[in-house]
C-alpha cells in the first residue's frame, strides 16, 4: 500500500502521506510524493497543493535508517526543490512536531499553517548531522540568522506560537483539522490573489550584513564554548555562513558537501547509536506482558536532597505529593529547598507564579508515616544503610494498602534483602534516581526476584510521565551505573597511588568529552556517599584485593567536596572553577611512601586506556550475568546519567568503535600487574573469538 495519496476537491488537490508510525520520510514517501507533485503539475484545473500527513503528526523527518545507504530513490533534497519549483501554489499544513525532514518539505512550500500545539525544529545536530534538504538556506531566510542558527545548533522544538512570530509559519489554525486547514487556508490565498511564494526568493531577513555578521560571531563563540567537541555545530554555521555568499542552488550543493562531511563523522555514528539505544529501552519482557497501574498519590520518604528531587520530579509530571520526615524542621528544609527551587523557575520565565502555586498545591509535608496509608506508590529516599531501609519498609508494609508499590531509591543496596519484609514482594522494586532527580533524565529500574511485571510496567509508565529515560536493571550490588563506577574508581585509585595525579586523570577524562573528571563527579556527589559503601563493603574483601587508602584519608579529612567547601577541589565564592587542592597531591605522596611505591608517569593515553577498559570490563561482566539485557541499555545509562560523551555512544558503542580486540589487550596486559583486578571476562574472549562485537547482541 503506497504512503503518499492524493484528491482533488474543487480547484485545490490535497496530498496525504500515512507511513507509521511516526510518519518517517522514507524511500518510498519520497518515491510517493514526488509522482505525486509529476502528475498535479500537469492538471490544469489544479490551482494549490495542500501536503498534508492526517494521522499521528505531520511528516517527522527523514529515516535515519537509510543514513549512509545508497538508495534508489529521490533525495529529500530533490523533493523539497521540486515543491518549492512547482507550477502551483503550495502549501503546508502542519500539526503535531514537524522536524528534520518535516519542517525541511514544510519550508519548501509556499505557504504554511500549523495546528495549535505543534512544535517544530531541525533536529539534525543531536544525531551528529546538520539539515541537507534546504534547511540551513531556507531557515534563515524565514525567520533570520540568529533564530536559525540558535534552532540548528542546540536542536531545539519551537512552539508554533513563536515560529508564528518569526516568519516560519504563515498561519495558526484554530483547531488540528490538518486537512480542513489546509483547504481553507488554500482557498483564502487563491481569494487574495496571492501567487507562489518561493522561500529561496524571500531575502528580507538577510540583507543586513552586520547583524549577520553579528549572529554568526556569537553563534562561533557558544560552539566554541558549548560544542568544541563536536563536528557538526560548526558545519551547520559554516554551512550558513557560505551560503549566504553563493546563489541558492551552489548554496545547496553547499549545504549537501558540508551533509556529507558529516555523514563520515564518527560522531554520527555515536549520536545515531545513542538515538536507536534510547529507543530500545523500552524492549523488555515486563512490558509486553505486564499491565501498568494508574498512580495519582505518591508518598516520599526523606526529605533530603534525593527526596526534595524525586518529589519535585513528581509534583512536575501533576502527582499529587506527601513528603515523611522526622520532624518539621526537616520538613521546613525541604520545603524551602522546593520553593527556592521554583521561585528560580519563575525568575528564568520557565513558569509563572500560577503554575508554581498549582504545583506547590501538589505538596505536603507529614511527621507521621501513617499518612502514606492512601498512597498509590511510595518511594523511600533515606540514608543508604540496609538495616534503616529494612526499618521503613517494615512500617510502609504494616501502613499502606495491598496494591501500593513499595520503591526503593537505593544506589547501591539489595533490593531483593529489602523485599524480604515485606509481604507481598511483587510490589516491591528499585528506582534509582540521579541528583538532582528533579533535573536528571535517567532512571534505573531494578527488578528484584519477585517483582511482578505490572509493578514493572507501572515504574516505567511513572518514568515516562516524569519525563525520564528509564534502563531496566537486575539486581546487584551498584545495579548498570554504579557498579561500573565502582570498577572505574578502584582503576583510578591504583593509577593515582602507582603515580597518575588526580588532577591530570581529570584533564584527560574532559579532554575525551565527558561532562566531568572523576574526582570532579566525587566532589559533587560527596566523598561521604563513596567512604560509606567502601566501610559496608570492607568486611567482604578479600585480602588479596589490593585497597588504596587515599580516598579515606580525604574523607578523614572532612573533605567531602562542594558540601564541604572542600574535597579534591576548593569551593568558595572567590576560588577559581576547578582548583586544585594542593594538599590532595601531599596526601598521594604519603601514601605510595607508606605502601612502598616508587610513583611513575603517566600518558594520557595510558589514563584514558585504563579508564575505558575497567567500564568495558565490568560493563562486559553485567552482560554476563544478565544485570543488563543489552549493550545498549549500558550506554545509555552512561550517556544520560554519568556525563560519558554521547557522541561517543557511550562505553560499550566506543569499545566496538576503537575495536574490542583492542580493549582485550589492554586488558590482558593490564592482568600480567594484578591479575585479581584485570581477569579477562569470558564473554569478551568468545567476541573477540568469534570476530563479533557489542552491537551483535544488540
Amino acid at each position: 500500500m503506497t504512503p503518499v495519496k492524493y484528491k482533488i476537491i474543487d480547484e485545490i488537490a490535497v496530498i496525504e502521506v500515512s507511513n507509521p508510525p511516526v510518519n518517517a520520510i522514507s524511500a518510498d514517501v519520497r518515491i510517493g510524493l514526488l509522482d505525486a507533485l509529476e502528475v498535479l503539475s500537469l492538471k490544469d484545473d489544479v490551482a494549490a497543493i495542500v501536503i498534508t500527513a492526517p494521522e499521528r503528526t505531520f511528516l517527522a523527518g527523514a529515516d535515519i535508517k537509510e543514513f549512509g545507504k545508497k538508495i534508489d530513490a529521490p533525495s529529500l533534497g530533490q523533493i523539497c526543490d521540486k515543491i518549492e519549483k512547482m507550477n502551483k501554489i503550495t502549501i503546508a499544513s502542519l500539526h503535531g512536531t514537524p522536524l528534520g525532514g518535516g519542517l525541511e518539505v514544510a519550508m519548501s512550500a509556499h505557504y504554511r499553517i500549523a495546528a495549535p500545539k505543534t512544535k517544530v525544529g531541525l533536529p539534525e545536530v543531536l544525531l551528529g548531522i546538520l539539515p541537507g534538504a534546504g534547511g540551513t538556506q531556507r531557515l534563515p531566510r524565514l525567520c533570520g540568522v540568529s533564530m536559525a542558527l540558535d534552532m540548528m545548533i542546540t536542536g531545539k522544538h519551537v512552539p508554533i506560537e513563536e515560529a508564528f512570530e518569526n516568519g516560519i509559519i504563515d498561519e495558526i489554525a484554530i483547531d488540528d483539522k490538518t486537512i480542513e486547514n489546509g483547504i481553507s487556508y488554500a482557498k483564502k490565498i487563491i481569494s487574495q490573489g496571492l501567487g507562489r511564494r518561493p522561500t529561496s526568493e524571500i531575502t528580507n531577513k538577510i540583507q543586513n550584513k552586520k547583524d549577520i555578521e553579528e549572529s554568526i560571531s556569537s553563534a562561533k563563540a557558544t560552539a566554541l564554548k558549548k560544542y568544541k567537541n563536536l563536528f557538526s555545530p560548526h558545519a551547520i554555521i559554516k554551512c550558513v555562513e557560505e551560503g549566504l555568499n553563493l546563489d541558492f542552488d551552489n548554496a545547496i550543493k553547499n549545504e549537501r558537501r558540508l551533509f556529507n562531511d558529516c555523514i563520515e563523522s564518527p560522531q554520527r555514528q555515536g549520536l545515531i547509536h545513542s538515538f536507536f539505544a534510547e529507543r530500545a529501552i523500552n524492549k523488555i519482557p515486563e512490558l509486553q506482558n505486564g499491565k501498568s497501574l494508574e498512580p495519582k498519590k505518591i508518598g516520599v520518604i526523606g526529605g533530603g536532597t534525593m527526596g526534595t528531587g524525586i518529589s519535585m520530579a513528581a509534583m512536575n509530571a501533576g502527582f499529587e505529593v506527601v513528603m515523611i520526615e522526622q520532624n518539621q524542621d526537616a520538613i521546613d528544609k525541604a520545603l524551602k529547598k522546593i520553593t527556592s527551587t521554583y521561585d528560580r523557575s519563575v525568575r528564568l520565565g520557565r513558569m509563572n507564579s500560577q503554575q508554581q502555586n498549582e504545583i506547590m498545591n501538589l505538596f505536603s509535608g507529614k511527621t507521621d508515616i501513617s499518612q502514606l496509608k492512601d498512597r498509590d506508590l511510595v518511594i523511600e529516599a533515606v540514608f543508604e544503610n540496609m538495616d534503616v531501609k529494612k526499618e521503613v519498609f517494615i512500617k510502609l508494609n504494616q501502613i499502606c494498602n495491598q496494591n501500593c508499590i513499595l520503591a526503593s531509591n537505593t544506589s547501591y543496596l539489595d533490593i531483593n534483602e529489602i523485599a524480604k519484609v515485606v509481604d507481598n514482594p511483587l510490589r516491591v522494586i528499585g528506582l534509582h534516581f540521579f541528583s538532582p532527580a528533579n533535573i536528571m533524565k535517567l532512571l534505573e529500574i531494578v527488578v528484584a526476584d519477585e517483582t511482578s511485571d505490572d509493578t514493572v510496567c507501572t515504574a516505567f509508565n511513572l518514568a515516562k510521565k516524569m519525563k525520564k529515560i528509564p534502563v531496566r536493571s537486575g539486581v546487584c550490588d551498584g545495579f548498570i551505573g554504579n557498579r561500573i563506577l565502582s570498577k572505574y574508581l578502584v582503576a583510578t585509585y591504583h593509577m593515582v597511588e602507582d603515580g597518575a595525579s588526580p588532577f591530570h586523570i581529570d584533564r584527560v577524562l574532559r579532554e575525551f568529552g565527558c561532562a566531568m573528571g572523576v574526582f570532579q563527579v566525587i566532589d559533587l556527589a560527596g566523598g561521604d556517599i563513596g567512604w560509606a559503601t567502601r566501610k559496608r563493603k570492607a568486611p567482604f574483601r578479600h585480602k588479596d584485593d589490593r585497597y588504596v587508602e587515599i580516598a579515606d584519608r580525604v574523607c578523614e579529612r572532612g573533605w567531602f567536596g562542594q558540601k564541604t567547601s572542600k574535597g579534591y577541589y576548593l569551593y568558595g565564592e572567590d576560588v577559581a572553577f576547578l582548583t586544585p587542592n594542593p594538599e590532595i597531591e601531599v596526601i598521594c605522596s604519603d601514601e605510595r611512601k607508606r605502601v612502598g611505591i616508587m610513583p611513575r608517569e603517566f600518558s594520557d593515553q595510558e589514563i584514558l586506556d585504563r579508564y575505558i577498559a575497567a567500564m568495558v570490563f565490568e560493563g562486559t561482566k553485567i552482560l554476563q550475568e544478565k544485570i543488563a539485557l543489552r549493550p545498549s541499555d549500558i550506554d545509555v545509562v552512561y550517556t544520560n546519567g554519568y556525563g560519558f560523551p554521547r557522541w561517543r555512544g557511550g562505553p560499550m558503542k566506543y569499545a566496538d568503535m576503537i575495536g574490542l580486540d583492542k580493549i582485550l589487550d589492554n586488558i590482558n596486559k593490564f592482568a600480567k600487574e594484578d591479575p585479581r583486578f584485570w581477569s579477562p571476562p569470558l564473554l569478551l574472549e568468545e567476541l573477540v573469538k568469534n570476530n563479533q562485537n557489542f552491537d551483535s547482541l544488540n
